[in-house]
């Protein structure tokens, strides 16, 4: 069988230091990389901008916050305040002449101080009462975002995103901002895969697991609490300024309102909190699976294989998506990572099932 532990064998420690020991996750990854890799060669542009490109970038965008969330454990219903400041800071750099590569940084930065300020509330309190101070700068930055002018030009206003240029490639090309938004994915990938083998790593899950013992081995919760928020916010920044000179190409205050804050979350629980694929799944399921809905129903109802009323043709894709994420939790509360983890764990061992008792 093409999964078998049985013809591993390790003889150094670096071979079981990799990130995918097994030789078929190495060629799956390899596969899927490739895949994403040729997609502008073999997929049509509608679907390379309008599929694809969103969802490398709101993958990139749930692996930040799962870094906060799944391996630190700090609750954040604010996240999209997060990327509003990393895209209008990347906005108004480009603006004042800063090279594009330098306001990325840039944008990243200004998001992890502001965000800083805001997740020094988790170091007095947790759960619930950590999700209203995230909840007010949410709603504290989206205020100053519309009554500032000199932010967003106004409650109604549209900020363009100016034309820009990375390593000499203009993002004006519909290829340059995708491989930007792919690159980007795949960076924050491989940073949170290791991450989660480093000594920062694993002082946030110990503070995550209970932060009174991890303090007793000498883990300071202070530290490394504001360490995650800041490095969370700094790429959520980043991952916000990617979407606004990647796909959107112009910003307004409602496409960072609560409601993205909680499909972000949505997206980490979905999929697995603290899962790296599950950050993929989890944003593929949220972002996609209301679009594939809407469009095959209405597909099926103008081929005539479906008669309802208007009005429930309209609430149809809506109800289905509910039941899907019911069935989902149902099935696996910890999330569509791992339902996959469920069907790998069944093949490393068959047919001998009796194995793993």
């Amino acid at each position: 069988m093409f999964y078998r532990l049985s013809g591993v064998h390790h003889t150094r420690y670096e071979d079981t230091r990799r990130l995918w020991p097994i030789p078929t996750d190495r060629r799956l990854v390899a596969v899927l990389f490739l895949l994403a890799l040729s997609a502008p060669l073999w997929l049509s542009e509608l679907y390379l901008q309008n599929y694809l490109l969103p969802w490398l970038i709101w993958s990139a965008a749930t692996l930040s916050l799962t870094l906060l969330m799944g391996v630190a454990g700090q609750l954040h219903f604010g996240y999209a305040a997060v990327m509003a400041i990393g895209a209008y800071s990347a906005i108004h750099l480009v603006r004042l002449g800063v090279p594009f590569e330098l306001a990325f940084i840039g944008a990243g930065l200004v998001a992890a101080v502001i965000g800083c300020l805001f997740g020094a509330a988790a170091l007095r309190v947790k759960g619930l009462y950590l999700v209203m101070a995230t909840l007010a700068m949410q709603y504290l930055v989206d205020w100053v975002i519309v009554n500032v002018p000199a932010i967003s030009g106004g409650a109604h206003a549209t900020l363009q995103a100016p034309e820009a240029r990375v390593l000499f490639f203009s993002f004006a090309d519909g290829f340059t901002r995708y491989y930007f938004a792919f690159f980007w994915a795949v960076f924050m990938t491989v940073f949170l895969l290791n991450t989660k083998r480093t000594s920062f790593g694993r002082a946030l899950v110990a503070i995550r697991d209970k932060d009174y013992a991890a303090s007793v081995i000498g883990v300071s919760p202070f530290k490394y609490k504001l360490l995650a928020f800041f490095t969370s916010s700094f790429f959520g920044g980043m991952s916000g300024a990617v979407l606004a000179f990647c796909f959107y190409r112009a910003v307004t205050p409602e496409q960072f309102g609560f409601n993205v804050s909680t499909q972000l979350v949505a997206m980490v629980l979905v999929g697995g909190l603290g899962s790296v694929i599950g950050a993929y799944l989890g944003a593929a399921f949220v972002l996609l699976t209301p679009m594939i809905l809407s469009n095959g129903i209405a597909a099926l109802s103008d081929a005539g294989w479906l008669s309802v009323s208007a009005n429930l043709l309209a609430h149809l894709p809506l109800m289905i998506y509910g039941a899907l994420i019911i069935g989902f939790l149902l099935a696996e509360p910890l999330g569509l990572a791992k339902i996959y983890d469920n069907m790998r764990n069944y093949f490393l061992v068959w047919p001998f099932k009796h194995s793993r008792r």
